[in-house]
């Protein structure tokens, strides 16, 4: 790549990709530039599948230099979830001194204009794809997703989110019109005419806190957003999380360098062990956007506390599924099995609660007593996971010992229809790897009785966890479902019936408490998995979020239109 980057070369190289992009996110239809599959990559500047192997290996052990102001120490200790200690260390920054220097580059951006920080954007997103295989073994080591995930997820889906967050950005910025000849008629007298011209403003400088899960899904659509906006960004990864957003920060400021733009726009924030510096940059006044991805509590304090700041917060649910009937009894189980058992449920859209009719449900099969539909999931997974090495294709690792706390107690909380089994990684030996586990509960109790079973499935239990829930009729699921999406959110909402009456009632439920639907999946698409130009992820209507990735709402409130109006 040449040493300096002309807007000029970056428009004519990125405007088709953003108006392709611009295009799907109006249409809502299938596109992505990134491809998929690992054996797409290796030509024309990308990395091959062994060249991201090297440069993930190269990296270990070595510190990340950014050439940041304000370092004032280098800090570390990210361990695999697969027992690899990474030995990486980052540059630790004096925020009084890295804050004021973010905000020196901001006016040259502001006044580069919407289309400019685009294909800027998109220049950074084009490198980062180069380097998807390197990319998906930093992801797979810090956030223990199995590789084929890791690659998937931390890539090219990661990258469509980015580029679907820049489109949105651009089409909100052009909305406004440059500048505006406005005549008013004043009768015999001569008009009066004036000569306005509008600017997207950035709102100032914003704060990405990175999340465990999935560093670079959860964190490019707030990275570039705010910076397509013309906002500096400051990245403060997740402690255990680290390497897949430096990679990102070094490439964003060697590309803004390049194109002729001060590379402080993008910065990290790493932390020493337990500092905790979260929320005393929440609280700056120079901190102006905040976007998150992680517990209730630290979501819910950011919105109280960073009062100063526009937040976007993506936090926890309850995910329910309904199971009242379905025409295809073994796609139906063959399709719960995976969404169940994909990353070893530790992703934010895996359903937790199936509210299941005790009376049974009707099935192309015949009909099937709660029993029966239990002990059918329970084998479906078994059969899923049987094969070792398949099994730890799907699940991945456990990121973090709370996790498997978690897991551990929850075979306790009922009967155990399906028990977690213990799962060897012969080429990670260390790596915890655990299938899932399912308790029957019972959800006919009356709601204000406070029971065991009721407190067990009206609370989020992030991981391999789920809840066979018994109630009393298809209409009590309902209510369930509406109660459990009102009080605790959810990420996503799924439902099997083949009755019309039925499905409009979950239907009505999801659009009152803004929750996104899946009806009827048997195929291979999982109420878990979102298509960036198409899907949203999240509504921002119910607790578990208050945004949507990505909608116009998304980028809208980046930025601010600043008028110049002159007498002509």
């Amino acid at each position: 790549m040449a040493a300096e980057l002309t807007a000029h070369q970056l428009i004519a190289q990125h405007r088709p990709t953003l108006d392709q992009a611009l295009e799907a996110i109006r249409t809502r239809a299938f596109w992505s530039p990134h491809p998929e599959h690992p054996k797409a990559y290796g030509e024309n500047g990308s990395l091959s599948m062994a060249e991201g192997k090297a440069a993930f290996d190269a990296v270990l052990g070595t510190r990340v230099d950014l050439g940041q102001p304000g370092t004032d120490d280098w800090v570390g200790g990210e361990v695999s979830p697969y027992g690899i200690e990474l030995d990486v260390t980052y540059p630790h920054a004096d925020i009084d001194v890295l804050l004021p220097a973010m905000r020196t580059g901001q006016r040259a951006w502001r006044d580069a204009g919407a289309e400019t920080r685009a294909v800027v954007c998109l220049e950074i997103l084009k490198r980062i794809a180069d380097r998807t295989h390197e990319f998906a073994h930093a992801v797979m080591h810090t956030s223990g997703q199995a590789f084929m995930m890791a690659f998937q997820a931390g890539g090219p889906h990661a990258q469509d989110r980015g580029l679907e967050a820049v489109a949105y950005a651009y089409a909100e910025q052009i909305r406004t019109p440059d500048t505006a000849e406005w005549t008013k008629p004043q009768g015999k007298r001569d008009p009066i005419t004036l000569t306005k011209q509008f600017t997207p403003v950035p709102r100032g400088i914003a704060l990405v806190i990175g999340c465990n899960t999935f560093p670079t899904w959860n964190g490019y659509p707030g990275l570039f957003a705010s910076l397509a906006t013309g906002n500096a960004v400051l990245v403060k990864p997740h402690p255990r999380a680290v390497l897949p957003l430096a990679l990102t920060v070094r490439i964003a400021r060697e590309v803004l360098a390049e194109a002729g733009f001060d590379p402080n726009l993008v910065a990290l924030a790493a932390e020493r062990p337990g500092e905790g510096i979260a929320k005393t940059l929440a609280t700056r006044p120079e901190i102006r956007i905040i976007d998150y991805t992680g517990s209730t509590a630290f979501g819910d304090w950011l919105e109280t506390h960073a009062r100063q700041a526009q937040v976007y917060t993506e936090k926890a649910g309850v995910n329910t599924v309904i199971v009242e009937s379905t025409a295809d009894y073994k796609g139906m189980l063959s399709n719960l099995a995976f969404s169940l058992s994909l990353y070893s449920g530790q992703m934010c859209t895996t359903p937790q609660n199936l509210l299941i009719p005790r009376d049974g449900i009707r099935t192309d099969e015949g009909p099937k007593s709660y029993d029966e539909v239990v002990a059918d999931l329970a084998r479906s997974v078994g059969g899923l996971l049987g094969d070792d090495a398949r099994a730890n294709g799907l699940l991945g690792a456990i990121v973090n010992p709370d996790v498997k706390a978690r897991l551990e107690a929850a075979a306790g909380l009922g009967e155990v229809a399906l028990p977690s089994r213990e799962i060897s990684n012969p080429e990670f030996p260390d790596a915890v790897v655990r299938t899932p586990v399912i308790v029957k509960l019972d959800g006919a109790r009356k709601y204000w009785e406070g029971t065991d079973d009721e407190a067990a499935y009206m609370s989020e239990c992030f991981g391999p966890v789920s809840f066979t829930v018994a109630v009393d009729s298809a209409a009590d699921a309902v209510e369930l479902l509406r109660r459990t999406v009102r009080d605790k959110g959810a990420m996503t909402v799924g439902a099997y019936t083949t009755d019309e009456e039925f499905e409009q009632a979950v239907q009505e439920v999801c659009l009152e408490e803004s929750a996104q639907l899946s009806l009827n999946l048997t195929g291979g698409v999982y109420v878990n998995q979102t298509a960036a130009f198409s899907d949203f992820h999240g509504s921002g209507g119910n607790p578990a979020a208050n945004a949507a990735l990505c909608d116009g709402a998304f980028v809208a409130n980046r930025f601010r239109v600043v008028e110049v109006r002159r007498e002509a």
